[in-house]
């Protein structure tokens, strides 16, 4: 009788501790994830993409939301919430809240979903050797600046005045002295005045919109913001009231009356970022994960907004476009 109680004890402490149900005990645990940022579409993507990867919000993953309305702010103490409450990795949405991230903690991961250049700002010491505790995905924004003004150019071939509205403190020091820089030689290149007007976020634009009217600009170009997505809908509105073709930096802008919008399709960038943290989640360091980059930009056209502004737009421009909505 006692030898068949320590079989059975024996069968049991085996089966507790074997490879498989140590696998299960691991795969049982539920992962807490710190979402740093804005919210909107990109949160939703990110979502999105650790669906796809089998995680389950409220099953076996648990999202500490810390949204900072806008505020920027706000997002240090929203990063040491986060870092009190010992989540596993925290993911930032923007370049300011992956640096609050970081000035937070140098333990914990974090995974940036979209930021112009993590090298400049600091973020990471190379993009195939990040170092540190933080990488993800980034976009290079200077360039865009400039295609912005020529793709602008080329569907309005007299413009000779040009607004670039921009947030500063979106971005690091090095990186707003390098996207102003893009602007400049762009205008220059394309022979066209260029005027810089800066905006906190959505509550500027009407300040914003009566400086370019002063200023004489024809067209628009939006530089990428943290907060500016927030008043999508009101920026969009103010360049159609004043009749001033723009081009923004994401697709969800044209999607909502906008003209045209040139760069990186950035849910798909977000979509990514569940990629990385699913990969931390399973033992992989930060600083041994690349920092990727775009391999694609699109060029999205809205019809009806070219329609109601009266511009033809270009055979060329359109034969480029990855899509154009009609709507």
């Amino acid at each position: 009788m006692i030898g068949l109680l320590a079989f059975s004890i024996t069968l049991l402490l085996g089966g507790l501790f074997s490879p498989g149900a140590v696998e299960a005990q691991q795969a049982a645990k539920v992962a807490r994830i710190g979402y740093l940022g804005f919210g909107g579409p990109r949160n939703e993507a990110f979502l999105q993409g650790l669906r796809d990867l089998g995680y389950v919000e409220g099953r076996n993953v648990v999202i500490e939301y810390r949204t900072a309305e806008g505020k920027l702010e706000q997002l240090p103490a929203l990063a040491a919430e986060l870092v009190s409450l010992k989540v596993d990795v925290i993911v930032a949405q923007s370049t300011v809240a992956a640096l609050a991230a970081k000035q937070a903690t140098r333990a914990i991961p974090i995974v940036f979903g979209a930021v112009s250049d993590p090298v400049a700002t600091g973020l990471v010491a190379s993009f195939a050797r990040p170092g540190g505790n933080i990488t993800g995905s980034s976009f290079f924004a200077p360039e865009l600046v400039g295609k912005s003004m020529e793709l602008l150019k080329q569907v309005m071939p007299g413009v000779s005045r040009v607004a670039v509205l921009w947030q500063p403190p979106a971005f690091a020091e090095a990186q707003g002295k390098a996207l102003l820089r893009a602007a400049e030689v762009a205008a220059q290149t394309l022979r066209v005045q260029l005027q810089v007007v800066e905006a906190g976020g959505p509550d500027d634009f009407d300040r914003a919109f009566s400086e370019m009217t002063r200023g004489r600009a024809e067209a628009l170009a939006v530089l990428t913001s943290a907060t500016f997505p927030r008043g999508r809908r009101r920026l969009v509105d103010l360049a159609a009231k004043s009749r001033r073709p723009a081009i923004y930096p994401f697709r969800e802008d044209v999607e909502a009356g906008g003209l045209m919008s040139y760069g990186p399709n950035v849910s798909d960038l977000f979509r990514r970022a569940a990629t990385y943290v699913d990969k931390i989640l399973k033992g992989a360091k930060p600083a041994d994960l690349p920092v990727e980059q775009p391999t694609k930009f699109e060029l999205v056209i809205n019809a009806k907004a070219a329609k109601a502004l009266g511009l033809t737009i270009p055979q060329s421009v359109l034969a480029r476009a990855d899509e154009v909505i009609e709507r």
